[in-house]
């Protein structure tokens, strides 16, 4: 039997910022942009302290400053993340080489082969991680993926949930259908417009309305998730498919060299972000997103693969000259697709 845990940080973000300021503990701490909320931006993490007040990732930064004027606001320092999230993931690895690495703040977890039992190994990491990194951790056990993430959410900060391949009829089905991995909030609104507002009111949706309704891929693993079936397996390597960078101006703006000195800045970064990684791409997409939010794309696909700065910004631009830029301007972003290694 397949033995999953999911490790979340507990407002990742915003308990670096309180390890290494003190002085901020018990305290709201909203993290985002460049921590300025007269600024445009949005909230990357919030703390407990700041969650009472309504704050929640991706909120604006202004809006989470209406609701908690008394908050702190910090910049997001992704260095220092990055070197905190890296270490977290060291201690992982001591108690499996079998994880998957889910982003910044979460891991997977297969301890299937490990003789001890699930909710002691658990006990461990959690102690490890506050007694050296002085943070905390919520974990999820399941015998799945699916399972276990949504675990992991149901007793946060510091907690510890197990469930049961029997447990889903009593702990999963009456949550609210927003819960189940990989349903986002067009799929939730949908759902309700059909009266479906829970994960169980979902499982008892036959199989052919679901397909229906969503077609045969995501109709079947809305079906199964419902469920709580999921076999997909931990993926410990992946390969990127692209490399991206986008900026918000602070101020919408239609002046030319703006816009055009932001560009070439944002193909540099992802010329050096390729560079680094050892990787070389093909197909260059920019985005443009105007002061009425309306949103357009331009991609070239070039001859040959390069991480070449010069190479990209000059498909960049030419992609660029493909819009008609009669409208000011609120965000622009450059992506190289098609990767490949060196």
């Amino acid at each position: 039997m397949r033995r999953i845990l999911h490790i979340d940080m507990d407002a990742f973000f915003a308990a670096v910022e309180q390890k290494r300021h003190p002085d901020l503990i018990g305290k709201p701490v909203v993290i985002g942009g460049s921590g300025d909320p007269t600024q445009r931006g949005v909230v990357s993490t919030a703390s407990y302290e700041a969650r009472k007040f309504g704050i929640h990732s991706a909120m604006p930064l202004r809006t989470a400053y209406k609701l908690c004027p008394q908050a702190v606001f910090l910049p997001v320092d992704y260095e220092e993340y990055s070197r905190v999230s890296a270490e977290v993931k060291n201690i992982l690895r001591e108690f499996s080489p079998i994880m998957e690495d889910v982003g910044i703040d979460e891991a997977f977890l297969d301890i299937s082969d490990i003789p001890e039992a699930s909710e002691e190994i658990s006990r461990k990491i959690k102690d490890r991680i506050k007694s050296e990194l002085d943070i905390t951790c919520s974990i999820g056990i399941a015998g799945n993926k699916l399972l276990a993430k949504i675990a992991s959410d149901l007793r946060k900060p510091d907690g510890l949930t197990i469930i049961n391949e029997g447990d889903v009829e009593k702990i999963i089905w009456p949550l609210a259908v927003r819960k189940l991995w990989g349903v986002g909030p067009k799929t939730e609104t949908y759902l309700r417009s059909i009266n479906i507002n829970t994960i169980g009111e979902l499982a008892a949706i036959p199989l052919e309305k679901l397909i229906n309704h969503f077609g045969p891929s995501y109709g079947n693993y809305l079906y199964e998730a419902s469920r709580g079936i999921d076999e997909s397996p931990l993926v410990t390597h992946w390969e990127p498919k692209s490399s991206s960078r986008e900026t918000t101006f602070q101020r919408d703006t239609n002046d030319w060299q703006t816009i055009a000195r932001t560009l070439a800045g944002l193909t540099k970064e992802v010329s050096e972000d390729l560079k680094h990684s050892g990787y070389i791409g093909k197909t260059v997409t920019i985005k443009i997103r105007f002061d009425d939010f309306k949103t357009y794309t331009r991609a070239k696909t070039m001859d040959e693969f390069t991480d070449s700065n010069e190479t990209i910004r000059k498909t960049a631009f030419e992609s660029l000259g493909r819009i008609k830029l009669e409208k000011k301007v609120r965000l622009i972003g450059a992506r190289v697709s098609g990767l490949k290694k060196k």
